[in-house]
């Protein structure tokens, strides 16, 4: 196992700034994930460390070295790409041999008829064949050794893919977006498996995604990058409950967080859509700010009062076991979602009036430049936990 450490990284293409400084510990055999939307320089960072791109300014650490001068094969690192980048006209076999190859025999023992006869060389391909094999039984894979690519699934791709990086021994796993390709079936399989992957052989993993739930279901920690900077970097529990600022909330979370301008009113009051909210303490009258609001942080209520939002119901969401009611509240150009039990489906019709109470002790307030309000802050509240 080894420790990745980047060291105030930045990256330009031309003229476009890619990677603004970023600094990063990755921890032994820790599942890192790298989250953020499509061109906010994750993959980047990931091809700097796998030693595929140069950056500007910045180092890179593996194990407590610096890496910066060595080529990508001696960083002691595997990558995994989205487009698996197998060759075609060889077995899977020989895919996954191929870095052990390369490696471990001479260019002379690499030729298909004069290596065979050269020293060693026996010996050698007999512990490669050995390795692959090992390797293909844990992945599932050792009945499609004697197959090309082209005759395997993508979820059957994606696994030699991951083999070939097994086989190595890599102290640092990097993986780019694996399983983007693959059906939505398949994908959820296989997070299982990569997770399954990485508790037995407790290598340090690398991992990059677009996908939240991928980065909430397998990762120890997400570091979550907009814009080529790192917004925040913590456990996925903590991602979702304490935001660092709007742009990680509003990113994390399905349905997305909802959000409301909202305005102090003295005596502990916030005004929201029409509605009344109590607080503990008074924020600065007239500073406005905006109240988030999870979908699961609404209740259905019977009647209108404090700490409840009241409107108008759009349409209703059967999505399995829970249920979205999409709801039009004073003030607002987006409906209010609201995660209720199935059981009111029934009792919900297009177009009525409902009410929500606000679970307090859930919700996010952030000042008008997007930071998180927290406790220290002068502008700080919590919504009391209390009813009322």
């Amino acid at each position: 196992m080894a420790s990745v450490s980047v060291r105030g990284v930045s990256k330009s293409f031309g003229s476009t700034p890619i990677i603004d400084g970023i600094s990063l510990d990755i921890c032994d055999g820790e599942f890192l994930t790298l989250l953020g939307p499509s061109g906010c320089g994750k993959s980047t960072l990931l091809r700097i460390i796998a030693g595929l791109e140069r950056q500007d300014c910045g180092t890179i650490e593996v194990a407590g070295s610096k890496v910066d001068h060595l080529r990508p094969k001696r960083r002691d690192v595997a990558m995994v790409f989205q487009s698996y980048a197998l060759y075609p006209h060889l077995t899977v076999s020989e895919n996954m041999a191929l870095p052990l190859r390369m490696r471990r025999l001479s260019a002379l023992q690499r030729l298909p008829v004069i290596g065979a006869l050269l020293p060693n060389t026996h010996s050698v391909s007999a512990e490669i064949k050995t390795e692959v094999a090992r390797a293909a039984k844990a992945l599932g894979i050792d009945h499609l050794l004697a197959r090309k690519p082209g005759q395997l699934s993508g979820g059957q791709r994606q696994r030699v893919a991951v083999g070939r990086a097994m086989v190595r021994h890599p102290a640092v796993f990097l993986m780019d977006e694996p399983l983007s390709n693959l059906d939505a079936k398949l994908r959820v399989q296989m997070r299982g498996e990569i997770k399954e992957l990485h508790r037995r052989i407790g290598v340090t993993f690398v991992y990059v995604t677009h996908d939240q739930t991928e980065a909430m279901t397998m990762s120890d920690r997400i570091a979550v990058m907009l814009d080529g900077q790192l917004a925040q970097v913590a456990s996925p529990q903590q991602i979702y409950t304490s935001p660092a600022d709007r742009r990680v909330a509003e990113l994390i979370g399905a349905p997305k967080i909802n959000l409301l301008e909202a305005t102090p009113r003295g005596e502990g009051l916030l005004a929201v859509a029409g509605s009344t909210l109590a607080l503990d303490s008074k924020l600065d009258g007239g500073n406005n700010i905006t109240l988030g609001i999870r979908p699961e942080s609404l209740q259905f209520a019977e009647r209108a009062g404090l700490n409840t939002l009241t409107g108008r119901l759009r349409y209703v969401e059967h999505v399995g076991a829970d249920l979205f009611a999409h709801v039009d509240v004073p003030g607002s150009s987006e409906p209010l979602v609201a995660r209720l039990p199935v059981e009111l489906a029934s009792s919900l019709q297009s177009d009525q009036s409902v009410h929500l109470r606000v679970r307090r002790e859930q919700a996010l307030l952030f000042s008008a430049d997007g930071r998180r309000l927290s406790e220290g802050d002068d502008q700080f509240t919590q919504l009391r936990s209390c009813a009322g």
